[in-house]
């Protein structure tokens, strides 16, 4: 697809998508992200159990949808491929559906070939280009997707690295008001709701690295779905969204998870 540029890669400072590989065990993470991966995890040691917990809502979230009849999801903020991948819950329930990727982290784009194997009667495509152009986002997705049938769109742990100076509800405003009626946003979001002591030295030391975190309350993450309809059970701690769809995750519940997620339907 078009957006694609050369490959470079900034290794003198930690990366969130590299950081969540190495909490996850994956390889795709150079020494920078692992040393504030475990400057994190001295601050809160279920940190991995956090990154394992919002994938699986993904996960959740995704079989649901396919099976709830979306064919077409967008999926912004992709990450380094971690298998399954979105495309592949989707396309396990409907071989059919049409997934586009989208990251504008050039370390996501070099491993993007891991994330086009899907079906052959489905579609895979990568984008890149950044949430914070949303025109580019669609412009590019529309390539894929038809825009007059219903579209999830999933910003899984990203928007936490949107901060309001950058306008982060607006963002996806813009992105939902593209969609057509009937498609879902689905989100998952870190806040400081239930650990403000160590959210707030996390966010020091992250500013501090060049990495904004920008964790919202309950009413904030909310507001990402004003005009929507939201899915029972509504804004959920991660691991308590239909938990009935998916594995628990080992330690999910040795304590809190602060985060929440929500899938919202356009009327």
């Amino acid at each position: 697809m078009s957006g694609r540029s050369p490959v470079e890669i900034d290794t003198s400072r930690p990366h969130p998508a590299r950081m969540y590989d190495w909490y996850l065990g994956g390889k795709d993470n150079y020494p920078v992200d692992e040393a504030m991966g475990r400057q994190m995890l001295a601050l809160d040691p279920r940190v991995p159990v956090m990154a394992r917990v919002n994938r699986a809502f993904m996960h959740r979230a995704t079989r649901w949808l396919a099976e709830n009849g979306v064919r077409q999801f967008l999926d912004v903020g992709t990450g380094i491929p971690t298998e399954p991948n979105l495309h592949q819950i989707a396309q396990r329930v409907a071989p059919e559906s049409s997934v586009v990727y989208c990251d504008n982290d050039p370390i996501v784009l070099a491993h993007a070939a891991a994330l086009l194997r899907g079906t052959p009667e489905g579609r895979t495509e990568y984008l890149q280009a950044d949430v914070r152009d949303p025109d580019a986002v669609i412009e590019g997705a529309k390539q894929v997707l038809d825009f007059g049938r219903p579209v999830a769109l999933s910003l899984i742990a990203l928007l936490h690295f949107v901060s309001d100076a950058d306008g982060a509800h607006a963002l996806v405003g813009r992105l939902m008001s593209e969609l057509p009626s009937g498609s879902y946003l689905v989100v998952s979001h870190a806040t400081a709701d239930f650990t403000p002591e160590e959210s707030k030295a996390a966010t020091e030391k992250l500013k501090a690295a060049g990495v904004t975190l920008a964790l919202r309350s309950r009413e904030e993450f909310a507001r990402f779905f004003d005009g929507l309809e939201l899915v029972d059970p509504g804004v959920a701690v991660p691991h308590q969204w239909h938990p009935e769809l998916g594995e628990p995750i080992p330690g999910q519940d040795d304590g809190v998870i602060p985060g929440y997620g929500a899938v919202g339907r356009k009327a």
